[in-house]
């Protein structure tokens, strides 16, 4: 099939009432877990990719490559889409030339006029060449690629003019962060989101962080417009743990337990299991 862009997964999820996962990508083994993932549950799906993870994998045409040559070669038939996270201006551009079919722009630490400016020149580019383009609106908390941000609450009148730029989908901050949520966390600000599902006219829209909040939580934001739910911190912890296990038990000193393919199996396979897990939550499965 090919790498496709967000338009019409996303509007599909937000007039089916479900969403779209978001699994950000950090080397072969990420990405293969979650393509597999992806064609056992016949779920579409998006593979995201921070600027930071797109260095570590060898740049942005390195990225692209693997991307598309997994989905020939592993015969995935389900919509993919290789999505950059949270890029920078110029970010947005280099994903755009190496045949990202995705970007997201994430213009939300300038002054309000700047990102509208920035977001309309990429809305234009991206349109010409069929690609998709997610932009934000209001900080999200936690950090991203070393910004850091507090958890802002977007203001909804500012998300409707980016709205009205043309954009493919929308992220909304509403009190939600990257990474692990502190205990004092106050949840997420389901009025604001009403209200920018109001008068951002059926523009789908995005929930950032979506490893922690709750369940219920994750289940009324999908049902008040949110089509792409990013995870990625809960995939690097349930790698992280099963690698864990498998060296506390030695089995890396076991025969050839440490060859690279047999040290991070129990990693990848776990992966696997938090994607099935999110794509169930999400109500994405059997949606391809």
């Amino acid at each position: 099939m090919g790498l496709v862009s967000l338009e019409d997964m996303c509007k599909k999820a937000y007039e089916g009432g479900y969403a779209v996962g978001h699994f950000n990508i950090n080397n072969l083994e990420w990405t293969r877990a979650i393509l597999e993932t992806a064609q056992e549950q016949k779920s579409p799906v998006i593979l995201g990719v921070s600027e930071g993870a797109t260095r570590y994998m060898g740049g942005f045409k390195v990225v692209a490559a693997l991307a598309k040559a997994m989905v020939e070669d592993l015969n995935i038939m389900v919509p993919v889409a290789l999505h950059l996270d949270h890029g920078t201006y110029e970010g947005a551009k280099k994903a755009i030339e190496a045949g990202y079919s995705s970007v997201m722009f994430d213009g939300s630490s300038y002054p309000i006029e700047e990102n509208i400016e920035k977001t309309k020149e990429l809305v234009a580019t991206t349109k010409k060449l069929g690609l998709s383009i997610e932009a934000e609106v209001g900080a999200i908390g936690g950090e991203e690629d070393g910004v850091v941000a507090a958890g802002e609450v977007a203001d909804p009148q500012e998300c409707k003019r980016i709205a009205d730029l043309g954009v493919t989908i929308l992220a909304a901050g509403i009190g939600n962060i990257h990474g692990q949520y502190p205990e004092n966390w106050k949840g997420l600000d389901f009025d604001v989101l009403q209200e920018v599902n109001n008068v951002t006219e059926d523009v789908p829209l995005v929930l950032h962080g979506g490893t922690g909040i709750p369940d219920d939580m994750v289940k009324k934001a999908i049902s008040m417009g949110v089509s792409k739910i990013n995870v990625n911190t809960e995939c690097q912890l349930s790698f992280a743990k099963a690698v864990r296990v498998y060296i506390e038990k030695k089995k890396d000193l076991v025969g050839k337990g440490y060859d690279p393919r047999k040290l991070l199996a129990p990693g990848t396979a776990a992966i696997k299991e938090t994607v099935r897990e999110k794509m169930e939550l999400f109500g994405s499965i059997g949606k391809a």
